[in-house]
């Protein structure tokens, strides 16, 4: 008798484990309100001891049930005196969240129709016990926010259908902040997935999805079989995108940074942005300005613009994207950052980034994108990421051949960002989960993703043939109505409007496109921006600049980043870094790479020049040369001498970057072409790994200048030598950079001394000049003997692009000279002193690119007797500067003179792995170039 008693109760008892979930579902309740859950579970919890704060209530709200299981019996007669819920009512619960785990999986929202979706049984009324017999039953619905403590099941039943399973499917339990699920559990649930909008918002809805509609079968008919990656099918996007931007706009928004692919590009350009269909059309008919450089395709192009809403006019900015789809998210990210750092504390801007849905499965740099998005040096307050899902990605629709996931936007779980699917035949749909997505973001800073569930009416482009790969899909979608005639059929079934007024919409719309003035009401004219590039547009590369401080100064500031607080203690081996910084200060000392590098950083926040550096290890530096942020080995205190220069001084910022590539650098390039005033620093780990990240250096940092007119003031250290360290830790690729140079795009430099990198550092921001500087930098040099600087070189001299023999030969009696650059100059040098070749001379080309052919024929004049003349270089004779920059070498010797290589041989790896064997091949390279 006993034991069935105990198993009766452990079956049906809503103490139980399984429940646990559920309860605490009510609990949240209580805590939030007493008198908002049942009476009988009113008395449970009042009689629990009382919490300090939700953590401290739930884990007593556990071991009470713990202590409940351990006497079950007890807790039966509990049971009955409390008149707790019987097994029915447990089942109701667990129905309700049910439906807010996976009712997403029964919503409609395919447009197609196409989607062949398991049953989920759990969905079920049969699943829990629940049949036709407990549809009048009234049960406690929990937390479930209709308004009411109690519901009939069959009410319950048909709420529940039309919040989770109607064209709104949302994932947002996998949240594990209850106050996120709880909040949106409340917009959703409250909605009753009927969201209701005024008669007035409703035509705007329509006007826009006939706008969109309107230009891609104007384009059509006007250029018929031109590449446009219509949106059709995705139409919605429109409509969308604005009223986040009004959304936005009214809740505090004052700029939005948009990206995206080019799928629908060109509608967002004329009817989002406001950019004038006139102009569009001649880019159509091969009409271009000459000024902008070599150009791009039309679908790739950025814009500006602002937009009038009802909480003033915010700023819009369409970057500019190349064909590799997801990489413009990260430029987003960063030029977002760039914003919000100089904009007052609290402003508000909007990162918006589209994308495609096998991209978004596909492509690696969005995981690392998300990865960034609550990283310290990287959080922009939350982005909102649309995806326009088209389910096809170019000619693949099936789902096992594009990912290995239920969804495209699965990815987005990673960092627990909610997902809102969303069917784009409904616009009032969209519009609602638009806004809520936007108001999440707002409200916890995160990401949010909005699934917009379509189609794509032609192929990949409009000379594609998608019929060939997907038959039945194309023989659907050719049938299948527009979504304006879906919404203005819609609207006209409800006699909210008649057919005269949809036609009348499309007529206008086709009549302004006539005119090809500026489709966009709410279009304002830009008002002046925070940041000028005037200043900064048609300078040249040897602009003079201001390159002298003051010796006094300069000295004080050296004192100031060399001094470490008393409540600071530094590891022994940092805080001798420091005491030799302090006797380079007062010039006992002469100064080496980390600590010039550093003055350079000090004298550019004393001009209230702000820096920011990232990378892996940057603020430690991977060779432990930087320091820039002191750790306390006591208490774990971080201190930064940089932001400690004075009161008034710029930013100093030193992030270590999370551990990518590709995301950190596009992400510091849209920074730098968001912020001219900065410098903007990305330090490779290793410069062998920037590989990892060449598609931002191929698509933006070497060609944004020429493509779109974009400048750009980066600065990229990448360190570079062959110290025997193997293949993937010797070479930089300085041959990929030399290779990208034309047009005065970029600057190599390869720095040889401390005075050298402080004057380039500071060269980058002084002079009014911004485009891209790639850096060899030093590994073995950071702490080379011979590769120190002296006070008065930092405080009264420049950068030199071309520097001569140092040592006091008489160029007379030269009869070689070897040109170089970078750390095989040392090399050369202590052999040429050791070995006594006084008639060698070494002549070092501190700047590859541009090539500074007026200073080396200055340098190179007191040696035009010579005719033997070398070039030397560590990398192999494929590799390095030899392929790309020899016509250079030989148009600054003498004529007649003869120039050989002197190298390491052709090679299809950077470097040898042996050590042995690379001492071998470096001491060759060096008797070949010398002797």
């Amino acid at each position: 008798m006993q034991n069935n008693l105990m198993k009766d109760w452990l079956d049906n008892s809503y103490l139980a484990g399984a429940n646990q979930g559920y309860i605490e579902d009510i609990y949240e309740s209580y805590l939030d309100d007493p008198n908002s859950v049942e009476a009988s579970w009113r008395e449970i919890f009042d009689a629990m001891p009382q919490a300090s704060n939700t953590d401290v209530a739930h884990s007593a709200l556990r071991d009470y049930f713990r202590e409940a299981a351990k006497n079950p019996l007890a807790n039966a007669s509990n049971q009955t005196q409390n008149g707790a819920l019987n097994a029915k009512q447990i089942r109701v619960l667990e129905l309700i969240d049910a439906y807010r785990i996976r009712g997403h999986q029964a919503a409609n929202l395919d447009p197609l129709g196409l989607w062949e979706r398991p049953c989920v049984d759990e969905l079920n009324l049969s699943y829990y016990q629940l049949d036709d017999q407990d549809l009048e039953s009234s049960f406690n619905v929990g937390s479930f926010a209709h308004g009411k403590e109690t519901m009939k099941l069959k009410d319950l039943f048909a709420v529940l259908k039309r919040t989770y399973c109607g064209n709104i499917g949302a994932e947002y339990m996998h949240l594990t902040d209850t106050n996120e699920k709880r909040w949106i559990q409340q917009r959703l649930e409250s909605a009753n997935g009927q969201p209701q909008f005024t008669l007035e918002e409703q035509k705007r809805f329509l006007n826009e999805l006939t706008a969109a509609d309107g230009l891609e079968r104007y384009l059509g008919a006007k250029f018929p079989g031109a590449k446009r990656f219509s949106l059709e099918g995705g139409d919605a996007l429109v409509p969308m995108l604005k009223e986040i931007i009004r959304h936005g706009g009214k809740n505090g928004a004052r700029e939005v940074v948009m990206g995206m692919a080019h799928r629908g590009r060109l509608n967002v350009l004329v009817n989002v942005l406001g950019k004038r269909p006139e102009e569009l059309f001649d880019e159509f008919a091969g009409k271009h300005d000459h000024h902008l450089g070599t150009g791009d395709v039309k679908y790739h192009q950025g814009f500006s613009s602002d937009f009038s809403t009802e909480g003033g006019n915010v700023h819009l900015a369409l970057a500019f994207n190349p064909s590799h789809l997801e990489i413009v998210s990260p430029v987003v990210m960063g030029s977002v950052r760039a914003r919000r750092d100089r904009l007052p504390a609290g402003s508000n801007v909007l990162p918006i980034t589209i994308h495609g849905d096998s991209a978004v499965a596909g492509q690696g740099v969005v995981q690392e994108t998300l990865n960034m998005s609550q990283a310290r040096g990287y959080e922009v307050g939350g982005t909102v990421r649309i995806v326009i899902n088209n389910q096809i990605g170019f000619t693949t629709s099936n789902p096992q051949d594009t990912r290995s996931t239920e969804y495209c936007t699965d990815i987005a779980k990673m960092v627990q960002s909610p997902i809102f699917h969303v069917n784009a035949d409904d616009p009032e749909a969209v519009i609602f989960v638009s806004r809520l997505a936007l108001d999440f973001r707002n409200t916890f800073k995160r990401d949010v993703m909005i699934d917009l569930v379509c189609y794509r009416r032609h192929g990949h482009n409009e000379a594609d043939e998608p019929n060939a790969t997907q038959p039945l899909m194309y023989q659907k979608i050719k049938k299948h109505p527009t979504p304006r005639q879906v919404y203005a059929d819609y609207l006209v079934s409800k006699n909210l409007i008649d057919s005269d007024t949809a036609n009348e919409m499309a007529n206008l719309y086709r009549d302004a496109l006539d005119k090809g003035d500026c489709v966009v009401d709410e279009w304002r004219p830009m008002a002046a921006g925070a940041v000028s590039w005037q200043s900064y547009l048609n300078r040249e590369w040897d602009e003079a600049y201001a390159s002298t401080v003051e010796m006094g100064r300069l000295q004080d500031l050296a004192r100031r980043i060399s001094t470490i607080p008393d409540h600071i203690t530094a590891h022994p081996r940092v805080a001798k870094i420091y005491s030799d910084r302090a006797e380079m200060a007062e010039g006992i000392k002469p100064f080496d790479w980390g600590a010039a590098e550093t003055l350079a950083y000090a004298t550019l926040v004393d001009q209230h020049i702000a820096v920011r550096i990232s990378g892996e290890d940057a603020g430690r530096g991977t060779f432990f040369h930087r320091h820039a942020v002191v750790h306390s080995q006591t208490d774990g205190d971080a201190y930064i001498p940089l932001k400690c220069v004075h009161n008034t001084q710029g930013e100093f910022n030193v992030w270590d970057s999370v551990l990518s590539e590709e995301a950190v650098l596009a992400f510091e390039y849209g920074y730098s072409t968001a912020e001219p005033r900065i410098l903007n620093i990305w330090e490779a780990q290793f410069g062998d790994f920037a590989n990892g990240a060449q598609v931002v250096i191929d698509q933006f940092i070497s060609s944004g200048e020429q493509k779109w007119g974009r400048l750009c003031g980066l600065v990229m250290l990448l360190p570079h030598g062959y110290e025997g360290q193997g293949p993937e830790h010797s070479s930089a690729r300085l041959e990929r950079y030399l290779q990208l140079c034309a047009e005065q795009n970029m600057q190599v430099c390869v720095p040889s001394t401390p005075a050298q990198v402080y004057h380039m550092l500071r060269r980058q921001m002084l002079r009014p000049m911004r485009r891209p500087l790639v850096v060899m930098s030093p590994k073995s040099l950071l702490r080379h003997p011979l590769a120190v600087s002296t006070l008065d070189e930092l405080a009264n001299g420049t950068f030199q692009n071309v520097i001569d023999e140092i040592d006091a030969l008489d160029p007379k009696s030269i009869n070689r000279v070897v040109l170089c650059s970078g750390k095989v100059y040392y090399d050369l040098l202590e052999m040429r002193r050791k070995e006594e070749l006084n008639g060698v001379a070494i002549v070092r080309i501190e700047q590859l690119y541009p090539f500074p052919h007026k200073e080396i024929q200055s340098v190179l004049a007191k040696y035009a007797h010579v005719t033997d003349w070398v070039w030397c270089q560590e990398e192999p004779l494929n590799q390095g500067a030899w392929y790309c920059s020899q016509h250079n070498f030989r148009e600054a010797i003498p004529s007649g003179a003869k120039l050989r290589y002197a190298g390491r041989p052709a090679s299809a790896s950077p470097a040898v792995g042996y050590t042995s064997v690379h001492q071998e091949q470096q001491q060759a390279l060096i008797i070949d170039a010398l002797k």
